[in-house]
């Protein structure tokens, strides 16, 4: 076994007064639901039947001796927005910490727990049918597993606030190309289509892009141990292994941590991916199972994430500074005529081969009640700077364009976006997506998914507004070569050829 001071894995860190660096410290907390509990995901009841791995909230926080920041990655589907609230003010009150300053951030995990689509007591004032469409028929929030979560992201963070100690800080970007794919493709029939389905002969190419950034922090002790990382990448956590999991996120930190070592805490902040998955629709092959495909889409990304750490100089960076926003949008709506035949159809149960037709039936008088009691949607855009990164973080399954755009506007070396943080208004799509051309899934209107037009311009030109007064710090570099005295001598020579 290799003692500490042998440790290959352990950074070199370069000579740095550490009165300089940034105190930090992560922790976590087991946030795994109880077998039976109701899988989210999906417009209908799911319930789990095994437990594949733990779900956790996983934190981190910051100080840079005038501003403290914490950041905290749930295996969520999303997070409410009241369990936002809550964790925001215990955290407040516990160790001071502002709301400006603590982003809550979903990784959209498909197997985790019941934290809804519909929320607890939500339709309540709703007609009695309406109701029954709601809580019977529908992916409902389980107000216990709700207060699970809140309190262990307030205990998370107080804890490591509690906890900070001086960490020298490596920040970079790396590149993963193949474990993720735009699921919208353009049809001959002028439409765009969401996963059309592989061979498809009315296929087109892809509607949309991929970002293939791999965003990583990384946290170093006094020993060059590493503490805990962040990392950013765009794809679903569709993958699904059988049973409760943390998505192919679980294999993300278990690659980390067979590098790292195992006490090395990984904060996974999702990328803008309301359009992307790990689904290949142009691929001639047989999809991988769900155990396969997670460990492919975590491992791709934890071996990228693993280059980026050991490539990076850990050092000092400054400032850290954060800001937020309130937005309003309104909520697209069904016309009158959509909502009578969606109320007629729903008076029978659904007929075999009209499964998805009832489906957003149901969602369409759903929404309907939505936009009744709040024709407004409110989203809070965040944006947060640590040294060379910009952390923007928006409450939706961004389109991925639209993170790209946000990248390439930046004044930030290194951008992080972030989406499903600090609550969830559903997919938030380009215009191009809601245009004559557009359509697929993440267009359709459903209780879940129904802002405007443009709200994801919006969110980025408000990200970009609050983080243009911030000056961006400058990623730690190793330390320069020395004055050139001469060439090896070993080299200095011209080809020997020999004697013909």
């Amino acid at each position: 076994m290799l003692t500490a001071a042998a440790d290959p894995w352990r950074a070199v860190i370069p000579p740095a007064e550490t009165a300089a660096w940034w105190r930090a410290a992560y922790e976590e907390r087991d946030i795994t639901p109880p077998i039976g509990s109701e899988q989210p995901g999906g417009y209908g009841k799911v319930f789990h039947k095994a437990l594949h791995d733990p779900c956790k909230v996983r934190v981190a926080v910051f100080d840079g001796g005038t501003k403290r920041v914490a950041l905290a990655g749930v295996d969520a589907l999303a997070v409410p927005r009241e369990v936002v609230d809550e964790a925001r003010a215990r955290i407040s009150k516990r160790c001071g910490i502002g709301a400006e300053a603590v982003l809550i951030s979903a990784s959209h995990s498909h197997s985790s727990g019941p934290v809804g689509m519909v929320q607890p007591r939500e339709y309540d004032g709703s007609p009695r049918w309406i109701q029954e469409l709601a809580y019977k028929k529908s992916s409902l929030a389980d107000p216990a597993y709700l207060e699970t979560v809140t309190e262990q992201i307030a205990a998370a963070v107080t804890a490591a606030d509690a906890a900070k100690r001086p960490m020298a800080c490596s920040f970079g970007a790396g590149h993963e190309d193949r474990a993720a794919f735009n699921r919208r493709f353009r049809m001959k029939n002028g439409q765009t289509w969401t996963h059309p389905g592989q061979g498809n002969p009315e296929m087109g190419e892809p509607a949309g892009p991929i970002d293939p950034a791999v965003g990583v922090i990384g946290s170093w002790d006094e020993t060059g141990k590493l503490a805990g990382c962040i990392v950013n990448y765009a794809c679903h956590a569709t993958t699904n292994p059988p049973g409760i999991s943390a998505n192919w996120i679980y294999y993300l930190e278990q690659t980390l941590r067979a590098a790292f070592g195992q006490s090395a805490v990984v904060v996974f902040l999702q990328g803008f991916c309301g359009d992307v998955t790990q689904v290949d629709n142009r691929s001639p092959h047989k999809n991988p199972a769900g155990e396969e495909w997670a460990r492919m889409v975590g491992g791709c990304v934890g071996l990228e994430a693993a280059k980026v750490l050991l490539l990076a100089t850990p050092g000092v960076s400054h400032p850290i500074v954060a800001r937020h926003q309130m937005l309003k949008f309104a909520r697209r709506k069904p016309s009158p005529g959509r909502l009578a035949a969606a109320a007629d159809l729903l008076k029978q149960p659904p007929a075999p081969g009209r499964e998805t037709e009832w489906i957003f039936a149901k969602e369409t008088v759903m929404l309907a009640e939505q936009v009744k009691k709040a024709p407004l949607l409110e989203a809070e855009v965040q944006v947060i700077g640590l040294g060379p990164v910009l952390i923007a973080s928006a409450p939706g399954e961004m389109f991925c364009q639209l993170g790209l755009d946000l990248r390439k506007r930046s004044q930030f070396p290194i951008t992080f976006p972030v989406e499903l943080a600090n609550g969830c208004v559903g997919y938030v799509p380009t215009e191009e997506a809601l245009g004559s051309g557009g359509g697929g899934y993440e267009t359709r209107m459903t209780s879940y998914s129904s802002i405007e037009a443009g709200a994801g311009r919006r969110m980025v030109e408000a990200a970009l507004r609050m983080s243009a007064g911030f000056i961006p710090g400058e990623a730690p570099r190793r330390a320069p070569a020395p004055p050139f005295k001469a060439p090896w001598s070993y080299g200095n020579v011209p080809p020997e050829t020999g004697v013909p």
